[in-house]
């Protein structure tokens, strides 16, 4: 591609545009999607994210339906990459596919913006908006932080590091980071993230990619890096939430 054709990104992740960001998690999911559907899917690999079929919607049309109706804010996109790393890391039957996609990622942007943002919205509209019954998004809300063991937090430096890999790795070629020499991103990279994934020969041993969406290195989450843990007041903000998710309906 061009370079006049090219959109030159910022350096930062929170002054770029959400419809950009957007499009970059897109592009990566729908290569990991591309690429998980290929692996046979067992019965003891179903989870509540299964969807009975494929949802007539892209990914990318998801996502722009949740921004344009939630507000969502840019943290919370790409912390639903991080929540993929540490899902996959904790549950290796999991897989994200064209079946789990779309309800991973309305549970994901649920549980984010109301346990992390000043402002979200109710389980009604985020229902309405993905597409599920409320009953629906309330049980994927539970599964949801069961499955991440509540660790909704991360450091900007993680989201910031996501960003950059987002961009590295767009098959599109479409996007450059500020600041980068046009040389920095090479067709390796557009092709890493099919490079690094498990092959599906390899079904019966492991049922998801054997790479983080990081990029080389593993998700802090797995290496039980300490500074993405909660302070004492997070942990009591989520305490609170997780009492209220308890209740009855």
């Amino acid at each position: 591609m061009h370079s006049s054709t090219r959109v030159i990104l910022p350096a930062a992740f929170e002054v770029a545009e959400i419809d950009d960001l957007a499009l970059l998690i897109a592009n990566m999911l729908e290569r990991l999607i591309a690429h998980n559907d290929k692996i046979p899917l067992l019965p003891e690999s179903l989870t509540r994210f299964h969807s009975r079929t494929v949802p007539n919607i892209s990914v990318l049309d998801y996502l722009r339906r949740i921004i344009k109706w939630t507000k969502v804010e840019k943290s919370c996109l790409l912390l639903t990459l991080h929540y993929v790393d540490q899902i996959c890391a904790r549950m290796p039957l999991f897989t994200l596919s064209s079946l789990t996609c779309h309800r991973f990622i309305i549970a994901s942007i649920t549980v984010c913006s109301k346990g992390l943002c000043d402002s979200f919205c109710t389980n009604a509209l985020y229902a309405r908006v993905g597409g599920i019954p409320v009953p629906e998004l309330n049980i994927l809300e539970r599964e949801f932080l069961h499955a991440i063991d509540w660790r909704l937090m991360c450091t900007r430096e993680v989201l910031q590091e996501y960003y950059i890999n987002l961009i590295r790795t767009d098959s599109s070629g479409r996007f450059g980071l500020e600041g980068a020499p046009e040389s920095e991103v090479e067709d390796s990279d557009m092709d890493s993230l099919s490079s690094r994934s498990a092959s599906p020969m390899d079904a019966q041993v492991r049922h998801r990619p054997s790479f983080s969406l990081l990029g080389n290195r593993e998700s802090p989450s797995v290496l039980g890096d300490t500074s993405t843990l909660p302070t004492i007041e997070q942990n009591m903000a989520f305490a609170a939430l997780q009492h209220s998710l308890k209740k009855p309906p």
